[in-house]
């Protein structure tokens, strides 16, 4: 049975996506969204592509690209979203902070932005999607709260790998180096800096 746009989109919102793109990319099939949506979810997912990479300026270059976008609008709830799905980056590579930029405009935010705030803080509960990006937010949240089995970050790591993620792949490889250090395990050790010797060779 086909799925109604409305529920499609709200799909979308609850995997990491949701945020921004999701938000701000209309639905499949319908009228063509405006300019400064189609622009402002470029931006997104090139900002989401280059800092996973590594690449923090040309990152920030694009946020601030979708920002000035999403600033034609007037609508400070889009920024906040916007906002939000930095945070939500971010937290995939393990760069925990209490997303400053998105409390700054907490109060313009809607109630789903505000649960998934809470849900990045750890306070809340959400089910990942299939997503990869959704599924490594998820393990980085449990990793924040204590609920995270080796298993998991094993998972984490690999989740990265496969999508060639470099900047949440280091983060995710230091957190198992340091647990297989912790545990005694040095051929486990030897073979992760291994892993990191490889990544971080170009540099």
């Amino acid at each position: 049975m086909a799925v109604p746009p409305r529920n499609r989109n709200h799909a979308a919102v609850r995997a990491l996506a949701y945020c921004a793109a999701a938000a701000l990319a209309g639905c499949a099939g319908g009228p063509q969204p405006p300019d400064w949506q189609l622009n402002a979810r470029g931006a997104l997912s090139q900002y989401e592509r280059h800092y996973l990479a590594g690449d923090s300026a040309l990152a920030e270059k694009e946020f601030a690209n979708a920002k000035r976008e999403i600033a034609r609008t007037g609508r400070i709830d889009l920024v906040a979203r916007a906002e939000l799905l930095r945070c939500a980056v971010r937290t995939a590579s393990l760069e925990f902070d209490d997303c400053p930029a998105f409390e700054a405009l907490r109060e313009e935010a809607g109630a789903e932005e505000l649960a998934y705030a809470e849900y990045l803080a750890g306070r809340g509960k959400r089910e990942a999607s299939d997503a990869p990006l959704s599924r490594l937010v998820a393990a980085a949240v449990e990793l924040k709260t204590g609920a995270l089995a080796p298993p998991g970050i094993a998972a984490a790591v690999e989740i990265a790998s496969a999508r060639g993620w470099r900047r949440p792949l280091l983060a995710w490889l230091a957190v198992q180096e340091k647990r297989a250090a912790a545990a005694g395990d040095h051929a486990a050790v030897a073979q992760i800096r291994k892993r990191i010797e490889l990544i971080t060779g170009s540099d």
